[in-house]
């Protein structure tokens, strides 16, 4: 895998030219920005800009104005690649805060497509339906220690409308969940992403995270998808990184209230 070749298909599959990643969310293109609207529980923010030191502080405020007429919260999606370099510093200034980063990380589908190996008396479940999203959310609550009430939301909604763009699944141990993932594909483009994989403290490092990672390879290998792209945490990186993931550039999230 060509890691440069490879990133700037994404940038153009995943950012300049993404279709919306649901049902009731549009993309719009407004001057050098690509950026996506829509109601609750869309995410909305920017995917993708051109920018240099003359109209960068002209294309945020046009941002904060466009969605603070919406009254939205959004997210401008910064990477380390971006332009201009000092981009970050730029919207902090225009009151952005700063989240996070995550690695971008990237692996061919195909060479992910191990065993789906689990500790004894734990099973994989998809997730299908309302029921199986609140099994979903519960356990990321509890792995992550946040609120997945509007993840809930956005997920009921997709599989109610394009149930084809998700693929959920939880892992039971006794009845209870244990550990949940997401991915999703976007149709026309060649990256499937791996959200979520959350697993609970006392199931940690047992192998069920690194399953999950093959179950959904196998799926997205299956559908056309070649590569697999996750957005990952200090937490995640280094696991990924052991089963051949390829970090390609860094993401950070700059979330403006309005």
């Amino acid at each position: 895998m060509d890691n440069e070749e490879v990133l700037a298909l994404f940038d153009r599959q995943m950012r300049e030219t993404s279709p919306p990643d649901g049902p009731v969310a549009r993309v719009e293109r407004a001057g050098r920005v690509v950026r996506q609207v829509g109601p609750d529980p869309v995410w909305n923010g920017v995917l993708w800009s051109d920018l240099d030191e003359e109209c960068a502080d002209r294309e945020i405020a046009e941002q904060v104005r466009h969605f603070g007429s919406l009254g939205r919260e959004f997210e401008w999606k910064l990477y380390a690649h971006d332009t201009p370099g000092d981009l970050g510093e730029r919207l902090l200034t225009a009151g952005f805060t700063a989240e996070p980063a995550e690695a971008l990380m990237v692996a061919e589908s195909k060479d992910q497509m191990g065993a789906v190996e689990l500790p004894e008396g734990v099973e994989l479940v998809p997730v299908t339906d309302p029921a199986g999203v609140a099994l979903m959310t519960a356990v990321h609550e509890q792995a992550f220690g946040e609120d997945a009430s509007r993840l809930a939301r956005r997920m009921e909604l997709q599989l109610a409308e394009a149930p084809d763009t998700l693929v959920a699944v939880v892992a039971m141990a006794d009845g209870a969940p244990v550990c949940a993932a997401r991915m999703e594909l976007i149709p026309g483009t060649e990256f499937a992403g791996l959200w979520g994989g959350g697993t609970a403290e006392a199931w940690r490092g047992k192998g069920i995270y690194r399953a999950l990672v093959s179950y959904r390879a196998r799926i997205a290998a299956e559908r056309g998808y070649r590569f697999l792209q996750v957005d990952a945490s200090d937490q995640s990186a280094p696991i990924l990184h052991r089963l051949g993931f390829a970090r390609l550039s860094t993401t950070t999230p700059y979330v403006y209230q309005p």
